[in-house]
């Protein structure tokens, strides 16, 4: 059975992901990653509280927390992108960058097929099983066993 068309798109997702980590290296894309994590995090544990510092400067409520959780974000997307900065320069110093590149593209290529993975869990949502591209697609299903072993993972870890 030859590839179709979606199975190219998603052979180029990884490639291009993998690419991109091969070009920043691991240390830079794990940071990376953590960073945007922490972003989002600190913005969900602390804005209510820095919402509540900005009732003299913002009226409406919605916007309040809006605009506290969008700074807290920035700022520490900020704050990481200068430790992810200065940890690179260490790394270029020591001389292991072909050594992170190489595992930044191994990265990559996780992440993209992450990507995958939750764009084919999602797409399965909808009513695609009655689409040729979809029946047709020779890694559409190997992608859909993880997606539906990773949904029921997630709602062990919930509890349900």
């Amino acid at each position: 059975m030859s590839l179709t068309w979606v199975d190219w798109a998603i052979v180029a997702i990884i490639a291009v992901s993998a690419l991109i980590s091969l070009t920043r290296g691991f240390v830079k894309e794990a940071l990376s990653l953590l960073t945007w994590i922490i972003a989002g995090l600190v913005a969900w544990l602390f804005g209510g509280a820095l919402a509540e510092l900005l009732v003299p400067y913002i009226e409406t409520p919605s916007l309040r927390v809006i605009a506290a959780c969008s700074i807290l974000f920035v700022m520490t997307l900020l704050l990481g992108g200068l430790v992810n900065y200065l940890i690179s320069q260490l790394v270029k110093a020591t001389g292991l960058s072909g050594t992170d590149r190489f595992l930044g593209m191994v990265f990559g290529a996780a992440r993209g097929a992450l990507l995958v993975v939750v764009a084919v869990g999602l797409l399965s949502l909808a009513p695609v099983e009655a689409d040729a591209w979809w029946r047709e697609s020779v890694v559409i299903p190997h992608f859909l066993l993880v997606a539906d072993w990773s949904k029921n993972l997630i709602l062990q870890m919930a509890g349900r």
